[in-house]
């Protein structure tokens, strides 16, 4: 098997390419020079002298050729030197922020996505071209981070469940324990969180990838409440935290109701996780020209101010009374603010501090033109 040996790079090729420019002009400029010069010079010697012996021409012509070639020579000699340096300048000049870029592309592929090309000044083009670059890899950190961040997560998660579903298992199989109600609760328990734990990361995967089909219709802001509220009222008076839902305005609006609800019930259910017995939750809607805003707002733990601009991330943990011991699976409001993009809204979380309460507040437009591009 043969094996191509790899040519000259992009600065050799450069370089040999404006080399021979200049040697093709060279010998273009001394071809010509040879053929009109003592031809111009001969007329202009007789118009000048008048009648001349043809010794004194033909000595005259031989010194015209001879200074000529000297002097084009010479004048050749230095315009190809100077055309070489100032080659291999540009060539340099061109080809190592191009080998930087080409280096820079290889790290990444092999996964080096901390990798950046430094800015260099080539034209508007290849600035372009390297600010592309430089998004792509902070992208691709972003990304490898986020799932490096959520396998650990998925297994912290996963963690209790399975143990206490071996735990149980292995009781069974000793004789330790018997299959009486007790255990068929823990057992039914564990799967359901596992199930829970599989259809929220779908959702929300599908969510922040554009893969959800919506499908907008018309509906009202009492409907919407009416029904969000009706889902979650037994959870309330189980846990004895009041739901309030103040007169909503008749307004129609265009939006997936199933998928707007599930983003109500969401809230509304990490507003009881986070709401002690005795306290309240209260779901508001209001319209503003083409826009409308529902907010849940509790009386329950706050959230402190350095945390608010990272509660929509997966797994995201306030700290540890906002923990896993509220039975969430950490990323309904990850589903929350995908859902509320994807119609083309947006969502927010505001708190005066700790042990003062919070307010989550979706916006979202009447019309579904924008839901229906987004999603």
């Amino acid at each position: 098997m043969t094996v191509r040996r790899p040519g000259p790079g992009l600065a050799g090729r450069l370089f040999l390419a404006q080399t021979l420019t200049a040697v093709v002009a060279a010998l273009t400029l001394w071809a010509v020079a040879a053929a009109v010069g003592p031809a111009i010079f001969h007329a202009h010697l007789h118009r000048a002298a008048g009648l001349v012996t043809a010794e004194t021409s033909r000595h005259v012509e031989e010194a015209f050729r001879t200074a000529s070639a000297i002097s084009i020579s010479v004048a050749l000699a230095a315009a190809l030197a100077a055309a070489l340096a100032v080659s291999g300048y540009v060539a340099r000049r061109i080809a190592d922020p191009v080998s930087r870029l080409a280096s820079a592309a290889r790290e990444l592929a092999g996964g080096h996505y901390t990798v950046r090309v430094p800015p260099a000044a080539l034209g508007a083009e290849f600035a372009t071209l390297t600010g592309a670059f430089n998004e792509m890899a902070a992208r691709l950190e972003s990304i490898e981070t986020t799932r490096q961040r959520l396998l650990a997560d998925l297994g912290h998660e996963m963690r209790t469940p399975v143990a206490t579903l071996e735990a149980y298992l292995d009781g069974l199989e000793d004789g330790v324990r018997t299959l009486d109600p007790a255990s068929m609760a823990v057992l039914r328990t564990q799967t359901e969180r596992l199930t829970r734990l599989t259809e929220d990361i779908t959702a929300v995967s599908r969510a922040e990838e554009h893969q959800l089909h919506l499908h907008p219709r018309p509906t009202t802001l009492d409907a919407l409440t009416e029904a969000t509220a009706a889902a979650a009222a037994d959870r309330f008076r189980g846990k004895g935290v009041a739901l309030s839902i103040p007169a909503t305005p008749e307004l129609w609006l265009v939006v997936d109701p199933d998928r707007i609800g599930q983003v109500l019930g969401n809230l509304l259910d990490n507003a009881l996780r986070h709401t002690p017995p005795g306290g309240q939750v209260t779901l508001s809607a209001e319209a503003s020209g083409q826009m409308v805003t529902l907010a849940v707002t509790d009386t329950g733990e706050g959230i402190p101010a350095d945390h608010l601009p990272h509660v929509f991330e997966r797994f995201y943990r306030v700290g540890s009374a906002r923990d896993r011991g509220h039975g969430g699976s950490g990323i309904g409001l990850a589903i929350a603010k995908a859902l509320v993009e994807a119609h083309g809204g947006r969502i927010s979380a505001a708190s005066a501090g700790p042990g003062r309460g919070s307010t989550f507040t979706v916006t979202l437009p009447r019309s579904a033109r924008r839901a229906a591009r987004s999603a």
